[in-house]
């Protein structure tokens, strides 16, 4: 057994998260740097660091989790959930069940609240987001972001929905209170149902094929029939069919 698989063997007993199931060669080459960075020569020390330092763990969680996130990403896809997806679920579903799975330091599910609220008020918008990594979504809950994560942002929906503090801005509560985040493995723990729209994007990239099938096969059981799957601009599903589900619109899937 080499020292990355005695790894993988321990990070699995210790956390549940099962590193076997993301691409070797990209997150070898993440762990080594960080663990060359911190003065380590192989996983068996780096291991036994982890197993001593809470800090030092939370730092790989950070860094085996991929925490690239902004508002309104890919604008465009935004464009057509307000217009067409969104009006859609709407005609069957007055408060559509919402999950932004893997959602990161919060951009994603808060960008979803801004446009459902278009459509209905915020007092009837509720947004289940979750996350493998506790340390983002401390900082989702938080709110505070960048401006150059808000690029994408319309003026308008800046204008409503932010507050400039400093060189940052902060999400109004208002839309705080419509996402409940919680932390969730997406290879390990089980999923709700009757979800009207799941995003899950930019994520998947990451995952070995068998732990995408899983993990599409169980979007598809979460879903309602007529329930709409978002992905990233990287991931369409080329044997859409196999899960249940039909090309709505370019990165939107919907469950037979």
């Amino acid at each position: 057994m080499t020292d990355y698989e005695q790894f993988i063997d321990g990070v699995k007993r210790k956390t549940g998260i099962d590193l076997a199931l993301y691409k070797e060669a990209q997150m070898k080459r993440r762990l080594t740097s960080l663990y060359e960075k911190k003065g380590y020569r192989n996983f068996v020390e780096f291991f036994q660091a982890l197993e001593k330092d809470r800090d030092l763990m939370n730092e790989f969680l950070d860094r085996m989790t991929i925490n690239v996130s902004e508002f309104y990403r890919n604008g465009k896809r935004w464009e057509v959930l307000q217009n067409k997806i969104f009006p859609m679920l709407l005609q069957t579903s007055k408060r559509p069940k919402v999950w932004s799975a893997a959602c990161s330091t919060g951009e994603e599910p808060y960008s979803l609240a801004m446009v459902l609220s278009h459509h209905i008020p915020l007092s009837q918008i509720g947004i289940l987001a979750t996350d493998l990594d506790e340390n983002v979504i401390q900082k989702a809950k938080l709110g505070l972001y960048p401006e150059r994560s808000l690029a994408e942002v319309p003026k308008d929906v800046q204008a409503k929905y932010f507050e400039k503090e400093g060189q940052f801005y902060k999400v109004k509560d208002e839309i705080k209170r419509t996402v409940t985040f919680k932390k969730h493995n997406l290879l390990k723990d089980k999923y709700d149902a009757n979800f009207d729209l799941i995003v899950c994007r930019n994520v998947m990239i990451y995952f070995t094929e068998e732990a995408k099938d899983e993990i599409y096969m169980n979007f598809s059981k979460a879903l309602r029939p007529g329930g709409i799957l978002f992905v990233g601009s990287t991931e369409q599903i080329f044997n859409p069919a196999r899960y249940d589900f039909e090309v709505e619109d370019t990165f939107f899937y919907r469950k037979k």
